[in-house]
């Protein structure tokens, strides 16, 4: 008979004082010069001060070599009942295990897709698998490896935070626009008020689509893809306000009058580590090296960078690139050290010499993967995520919305 582990409701709420993103705690764990980021055991990495999800004091101590046959022996036992999806941030010991792997949309759309697997284990932070279980099948379970996986930049968004500006806002012929990260709740309000979801794949198209329901853009909660955005799209800087959460009354009613877009004070702490000095001491080491970032990194960045497109779009840049060409990358240092080592013939490097992982996608370590793939072959899901019907039914729409741009 199946049973169910109820997570204990690990939060960022609950491990983080108000207003300091988790990342920007517990990064420092983990920012190493020499880019060795060799899986230590479980209770080697707890010793470092993270504030993970409890699991069995027998995994804490397990080898990486234990895991791995454990994760492989597990994997053969279940077979084709469990899919699990690696995003591109990963550590490598988990996406070694990983049966398919991309960013977030990419995984969002083989979420909607993939209806064979009856469990779908998302190894990458809560808002991907709430996704996930909003867009995969009323049969399917999805399990996070370890609940205490969030993303900093979807916590400088909360619900309440969220529902208050648009009580403010939503009179302003205003259509909200949310990033994939982000939580449920958002989505589901985006859904509700003619607004959609966007990826950094899809930004440009979510903004025609709000454009054509509304006069300005509420976007939430990632400032920088939100300006990098607008900016492309031809918007200009003194048409773009600032919305604060813990200062809503610096805006007047007349900003929002004059604005074309309200960009909601949030970041992503991996992405806004990366600077216009790194960008020049690399050009000037090499001149013809290729600088490479992400749009979730700042304006000044972005703006002197040779190319500019999301996780796939990095990805698939160096894939394509020709023998002997040189790449400056600007993002997650799990990914950029996976490129360079599948394509040694290309000189790929980090831009950031004080590498420092996204330390919430760290969070999955192989162990917790081991410990819900056993948990499933004794018939017990642990980390279930579930989303309530209502927040489910109405976040959907908005995902649809950005699947069929």
């Amino acid at each position: 008979m199946e049973r169910q582990i109820v997570p204990q409701g690990i939060t960022s709420q609950d491990i983080v004082p108000q207003g300091i993103p988790i990342t920007e705690l517990e990064q420092s764990a983990f920012c190493t010069t020499e880019g060795n980021f060799r899986t230590r055991t479980l209770q080697e990495e707890f010793r470092t001060g993270v504030r993970w999800q409890r699991i069995p004091a027998r995994y804490m101590r397990l080898s990486t070599d234990d895991i791995k046959i454990g994760i492989e022996t597990a994997k053969e036992a279940l077979g084709d009942d469990v899919l699990i999806l690696g995003h591109h941030y990963q550590r490598e010991d988990v996406i070694e295990h990983s049966d398919l792997q991309g960013d977030s949309f990419l995984l969002s759309k083989l979420a909607s897709e993939k209806r064979a697997a009856k469990v779908i284990v998302f190894c990458g932070v809560h808002f991907m698998a709430e996704t996930a279980e909003i867009l995969s099948s009323s049969k399917q379970k999805v399990i996070l490896p370890n609940m205490a996986a969030g993303c900093s930049m979807a916590d400088m968004a909360s619900a309440k935070q969220v529902e208050d500006a648009w009580d403010i806002l939503k009179d302003k012929d205003v259509i909200p626009v949310t990033y994939m990260n982000s939580i449920a709740e958002i989505k589901a309000l985006c859904g509700r008020n003619e607004g959609i979801v966007c990826t950094s794949s899809n930004a440009k198209e979510a903004f025609d689509y709000a454009y054509s329901k509304g006069k300005r853009i509420l976007f939430i909660p990632d400032q920088h893809l939100g300006r990098n955005t607008a900016l492309d799209y031809g918007i200009l800087e003194e048409e773009m306000v600032l919305w604060d959460p813990y200062r809503p009354q610096a805006i007047s009613d007349k900003d929002i009058e004059l604005s074309k877009i309200i960009l909601w004070k949030g970041h992503c702490s991996v992405h806004t580590r990366f600077s216009v000095n790194q960008v020049e001491e690399a050009r000037a080491a090499d001149p013809n090296v290729n600088i490479l970032v992400h749009p979730e990194c700042t304006n000044d960045v972005v703006s002197i960078a040779d190319y500019v497109g999301s996780t796939e779009y990095i990805k698939n840049m160096v894939e394509k690139a020709p023998v002997g060409s040189s790449w400056a990358i600007g993002t997650e240092i799990n990914l950029v050290k996976r490129l360079a080592h599948t394509y040694p013939e290309k000189n790929v490097f980090c831009l950031d010499e004080m590498i420092c992982p996204c330390s919430t996608m760290y969070r999955v370590h192989p162990a917790y993967l081991l410990w819900v793939l056993e948990g499933l072959i004794a018939g017990i899901v642990i980390n279930q995520i579930k989303v309530d019907d209502s927040v489910q039914l109405y976040s959907k729409i908005a995902l649809e919305r950005m699947l069929a741009l």
